[in-house]
């Protein structure tokens, strides 16, 4: 399972997103207010929490941020079993499914609202993540939703 991660500047706080690559789907994510390992670490917990991964084969992809390539993340990495893979520096198409999920993610929800605090920020994302995951469709994975695609994986695995 590769993961690939991305963080984005959201209104005062930083979004962190873990994307299962194969299926499209948004496995974990996290909010803070400074782009630091933590925030990458809380993503990671997120999602191997929710989708409990085999750690053997698990591999986690970004960009060169200063939080991806710190000593406190990569430690995490490695007590987690985790292979890491990073960009090239200034090479956004090696992380393009990524940005392609915020760009979906500003152009289809966030561009059109503004939020009065952190919670409206934290619904907002929630309700897209949960609209990402399980109504949009992808052509690049068959015209399915990614849960469907992530079902239909799991069968095969």
């Amino acid at each position: 399972m590769v993961l690939v991660c991305l963080e984005w500047f959201l209104r005062g706080d930083y979004l962190a997103s873990v994307l299962d690559l194969a299926s499209r789907q948004v496995v974990g994510w996290s909010l803070s207010k400074h782009p630091n390992a933590q925030l990458a670490q809380d993503a990671m917990n997120n999602a191997i929490a929710r989708h409990k991964p085999n750690t053997s084969n698990l591999m986690f992809h970004s960009d060169q941020g200063t939080q991806y390539s710190s000593k406190a993340f990569i430690d995490y990495c490695n007590q987690n079993n985790i292979a890491q893979s990073m960009s090239r520096k200034g090479n956004c198409w090696n992380n393009a499914v990524m940005e392609r999920f915020f760009r979906s993610l500003k152009t289809e929800r966030l561009n059109y609202q503004s939020f009065a605090n952190h919670y409206e920020v934290v619904q907002n994302v929630e309700s897209y993540i949960y609209f990402y995951n399980y109504k949009r469709i992808h052509s690049e994975i068959g015209y399915l939703t990614p849960a469907q695609k992530m079902a239909e994986l799991e069968k095969v695995a």
